[in-house]
């Protein structure tokens, strides 16, 4: 059995920061071979970005650039210098797919477009993923996570209703629909090249598949005319829906009951003589009507229960609800989470043990995981150059004397 359905590809990784990244740790750890470009001198943001191992700030120290970095090779070239530029085309020459996430002419700068690649690789899988795409009157603005969210439309219906757009906290689109996105059009791409022979263009404009996160909005507009905005936890069409305190400090529960079993399931496992009398929540009518004062009083009642145990027991009843936890319940306490083996170690060079993300879903016969640890920066420059461009060690030597080489 190959556990590694992607062995045999090779990618020449141009990306940085989030999306481009998480994208090609997709393909990394299907088994890919993931040649990350790097310049000493212009870092990749994450490298210096918190969390530090140890608290100790270096470049091969980051939590987040590791995460998003597992399974590659790292090589690190002087695009300044036409010896570095040159091999920078002879890595592509060598490889199936040129993945970049730079504003639109950035690669072009360097004599890697797409129209300069296409030209002396024809089948070469060549994805940009700029912020608003390769054309337009916008496609040159800069772009990352937060500005998506604004721009898509996604924080405003961020947040609660009587406060600012809140966002998501973090570069939420960076994460989620880009990546996703962008690594099955490379797959769709490959596969059409295996039966055509044909390389191909993909365009990721990462404000549309954001854009996709926003449908019940698009249609309500379409349909209705009508602008959502902010609901908070609420849902647009019944209640309780919401998070709730319970015992301890700070610790909360997720539950939602809109239906009428639900809601009669949940008054079985609080026991609160109060929420069962009460005519204002007799209906699910009357529940939505009523529902911030319904999120008043079931919080005086979740607040006296510890919201793991409260979660297991709603769940047994057949009510949607779950504890909300920090970092430290999901990596550590999460039962689910251990009994799928969704976190792998890694022993790192640099930061020694360390904890990576899974893939987010299971293949009963090509699974692919984390492999590899996060490479230190230029860690596999002389590897790299000696096994796909065959240099002898003198030349390598050479290039790194001419600053070919970081």
């Amino acid at each position: 059995m190959n556990r590694f359905p992607l062995a045999g590809i090779t990618v020449a990784d141009f990306t940085w920061i989030g999306a481009g990244s998480y994208t090609t740790k997709i393909l990394a750890d299907f088994g890919a071979d993931v040649i990350k470009i790097e310049s000493a001198e212009r870092l990749d943001t994450l490298r210096d970005a918190k969390p530090f191992q140890g608290g100790v700030r270096g470049v091969n120290r980051s939590g987040y650039f590791a995460d998003r970095n597992s399974s590659k090779r790292s090589v690190t070239l002087n695009m300044k210098t036409e010896e570095g530029r040159a091999l920078a085309r002879r890595l592509i020459e060598r490889s199936d797919v040129v993945a970049n996430n730079f504003t639109p002419g950035t690669m072009e700068k360097f004599g890697l477009g797409h129209e300069a690649v296409r030209a002396f690789k024809p089948d070469a899988i060549y994805i940009g993923m700029s912020m608003h795409g390769q054309v337009g009157p916008e496609s040159r603005y800069l772009g990352y996570g937060l500005t998506m969210g604004a721009v898509t439309g996604l924080h405003q219906l961020c947040g609660r209703p009587e406060l600012d757009p809140a966002g998501t906290g973090t570069n939420f689109p960076d994460h989620v629909p880009n990546p996703a996105h962008a690594a099955f059009a490379i797959l769709a791409a490959l596969r059409h090249r295996r039966r055509t022979g044909q390389g191909q263009f993909i365009d990721v404009a990462q404000i549309e598949p954001t854009i996709a996160l926003l449908g019940p909005a698009v249609m309500d507009y379409t349909a209705n005319g009508h602008v959502a905005g902010r609901v908070g936890n609420q849902h647009i069409a019944g209640a309780p829906h919401g998070v709730y305190p319970s015992r301890g400090e700070d610790r909360w529960i997720a539950i939602s009951a809109s239906s009428e079993v639900a809601w009669q399931a949940l008054l079985h496992v609080l026991g609160d003589p109060a929420l069962e009398q009460d005519v204002r929540f007799a209906g699910m009518a009357g529940r939505w009507e009523h529902r911030a004062a319904l999120d008043e009083a079931l919080a005086r009642s979740t607040v006296l229960h510890d919201a793991l145990e409260l979660a297991q027991r709603l769940q047994q009843r057949g009510v949607a609800a779950g504890p909300v936890q920090d970092a430290a319940d999901v990596l550590q306490r999460d039962p689910q989470l251990q009994a799928r083996e969704h976190w792998v170690y890694l022993d790192h060079p640099e930061m020694g043990r360390t904890v990576y993300n899974g893939l987010p879903f299971k293949m009963s016969r090509t699974p692919g995981f984390p492999h590899r640890p996060a490479p230190l920066l230029g860690q596999h420059t002389d590897e790299v150059l000696k096994e796909k461009l065959e240099l002898a060690a003198a030349e390598i030597v050479a290039l790194r004397a001419q600053g070919a080489l970081q």
